[in-house]
């Protein structure tokens, strides 16, 4: 079973990268963009073919390694 786990800075935290990447976009020509907001998607193959116990599995992957919960929040979707 596939899990992907997207993760993207709290509202509040700074984020540089994506204010670069927003400035970058006013440079080239992209009028009306908003805020920019710069996260990260892990894809995870998992044997577990329980949906529940695999949403469980990748929920506690993503809180003990792959993402920094002080600052990102995360979501867990089954593919």
């Amino acid at each position: 079973m596939k899990a992907r786990v997207t993760i993207m800075p709290k509202a509040g935290v700074l984020d540089p990268q994506g204010k670069a990447i927003g400035h970058a976009l006013g440079s080239l020509g992209f009028d009306g963009v908003g805020e920019v907001r710069a996260g990260k998607v892990i894809e995870l193959e998992l044997a577990e073919t329980d949906p529940a116990k695999a949403q469980a599995a990748a929920e506690a992957m993503a809180r003990r390694l792959l993402a920094n919960t002080v600052i990102e929040s995360f979501r867990v979707e089954l593919a």
